[in-house]
């Protein structure tokens, strides 16, 4: 992983590990088959957004990628490749955000949001039910509508929890200027 710093490397093995712990036991189950809202993506928003792009799809890849295989006893890899898509593009929006400068005011909230919003809608109402087609001879109504529903979900549980723990981590960081010497 060549270019990737030590602390990244940690956050990647460390969040992939979180991914996977929220995926199986804080995700909510929905009425659509194989369907569950997860809070696993808001937590890979704040750690691509931290990280980047590179740490947010390998988050995603190999978060999603364990717990498929050990919820399910193999991997579904239409979807993993679009929580890598995910992690991916949400960690696009890492230097407008700029969160390690303490601030997250409105403009980087909707700025996230329009990013986070973009992306899922990419990956869950296209890429994910288009490769279920392709890959697993799924029935395109069924997929869709899995989509739909993941996506939907996904986009207000990242709008929600997502926008919160960005909001909480910025809050943690020291504004520039912000400390004064005292004589």
């Amino acid at each position: 992983m060549k270019g990737l710093s030590i602390k990244t490397i940690v956050a990647i093995g460390i969040g992939s590990a979180v991914f996977v712990i929220l995926a199986k036991f804080a995700a909510i189950p929905t009425p659509i088959p194989n369907t569950m809202v997860q809070t696993s993506y808001a937590f890979l928003a704040l750690m691509a957004v931290v990280f980047g792009p590179i740490a947010g799809a390998l988050i995603g890849l190999i978060g999603h990628a364990l717990n498929d295989a050990i919820t399910y006893g193999s991997v579904w890899w239409s979807w993993v490749v679009v929580s890598m898509l995910v992690g991916f593009l949400f960690g696009l929006a890492r230097t407008k955000i700029d969160i390690e400068s303490g601030i997250m005011n409105a403009k980087k909230i909707i700025t996230f949001n329009i990013v986070q919003v973009i992306a899922q809608a990419i990956g869950w109402f296209v890429v994910a039910p288009t490769l279920d087609v392709w890959i697993y001879a799924e029935p395109a109504n069924k997929v869709f509508v899995q989509g739909l529903v993941a996506g939907a979900s996904n986009m207000v549980t990242v709008g929600v929890i997502g926008t919160i723990l960005l909001f909480a981590y910025a809050k943690t960081r020291s504004q520039s200027g912000s400390l004064t010497k005292e004589l």
